[in-house]
């Protein structure tokens, strides 16, 4: 089978195919043909060199949408649709950069829409992590304020589009002035400038602050988001947009205001309940799912380089069909 197997940390341009055999069924796990995946900036930080964990070589990819090949000793069924994610995949075992992927049973989700693989494929974790941030660990309710900070990221924009179909007034930051006018096409209420002035943005149209914060920008920012919450209000810390995956001199009684809640969401753990009703809600809210641009799995390389540039704007998708 084609695959792309990680040896050693490189630069977008050397990653390539090459023919490995296709794995070998075993009990508890099964045989998955992958139609189509979404990239992951954790795959671009581990191409890079910055996952210490992932010991290579390694087939990279952390999700992946497809068939079941071979169903092994599990109840599914040959040609089923379904979605797996994290748990490990591409990161303690091989991934989903692949024509195949061997998964373990716990962790592959049947589908039970007839969505077309890429739109599909852009769906698991970009969507998965938005909807978790938002109403499990923000609690997002209608009427209320939201600062989205690394709106243009694709679980950002993933956010954005969630948050409006329950009625939230969304606020969302980009680096970018060229890409405000994008963030207004697809709903954001407000578009701030994530520069020194980005406080005096926010209170001119929110004087207390705003009633949630998701926090996709990471660690370099985390201090001055949470200034940025009401009282009562939460901040939910879901990704890092950079590598810098820890803190200088936190200090929780400065730095986290009184009365303000902060808390974390990873899918490292995948509830397969919240996928099912995720789904859900994009067909009941007839959500477009933004696309910026689709692969082949020969053009690898291409898509890392798109991922690296920061240029693009929804999810990068590569397809096997």
């Amino acid at each position: 089978m084609k695959a792309v197997v990680l040896e050693r940390p490189c630069a977008p341009e050397d990653l390539a195919v090459s023919e490995v055999p296709i794995p070998e069924v075993k009990p508890g796990w099964v045989l998955v043909k992958i139609k189509a995946f979404g990239i992951n900036r954790s795959e671009m930080f581990t191409r890079q060199g910055h996952s210490p964990s992932v010991k290579l070589p390694r087939i990279l990819g952390i999700e992946c949408v497809g068939e079941i090949e071979d169903p092994s000793d599990s109840s599914f069924k040959k040609e089923q649709r379904v979605v797996s994610l994290m748990g490990g995949l591409g990161r303690e075992f091989d991934g989903s950069y692949a024509e195949y992927a061997l998964v373990p049973v716990r962790q592959v989700y049947p589908i039970y829409n007839e969505m077309d693989w890429v739109k599909l494929a852009a769906i698991p974790e970009m969507y998965y992590t938005a909807y978790a941030s938002l109403f499990v660990s923000l609690k997002l309710m209608k009427g209320e304020t939201l600062l989205i900070r690394g709106g243009t990221s694709s679980v950002g924009l993933a956010a954005l589009q969630l948050a409006k179909s329950v009625g939230a007034t969304v606020l969302s930051t980009t680096r970018s002035i060229d890409k405000a006018e994008y963030l207004k096409q697809v709903g954001a209420d407000y578009v701030l400038l994530d520069d020194d002035s980005l406080s005096e943005q926010l209170f001119a149209i929110a004087p207390t602050g705003v009633n949630k914060v998701l926090e996709l920008v990471g660690t370099t920012k985390l201090k001055h988001s949470l200034s940025l919450v009401s009282g009562n209000g939460i901040l939910c810390m879901s990704g890092i947009l950079g590598n810098e995956w820890e803190i200088e001199r936190f200090e929780p009684l400065v730095d986290i205001p009184t009365g303000v809640y902060f808390t974390a969401f990873t899918s490292e753990t995948i509830k397969e309940q919240l996928l099912v009703e995720l789904f859900n809600h994009i067909e009941k809210y007839a959500i477009q799912v933004p696309i910026a641009q689709v692969f082949t799995l020969d053009q690898i390389d291409k898509a890392h380089l798109l991922m690296e540039s920061n240029a693009a704007n929804g999810k990068i998708v590569v397809t096997n069909t």
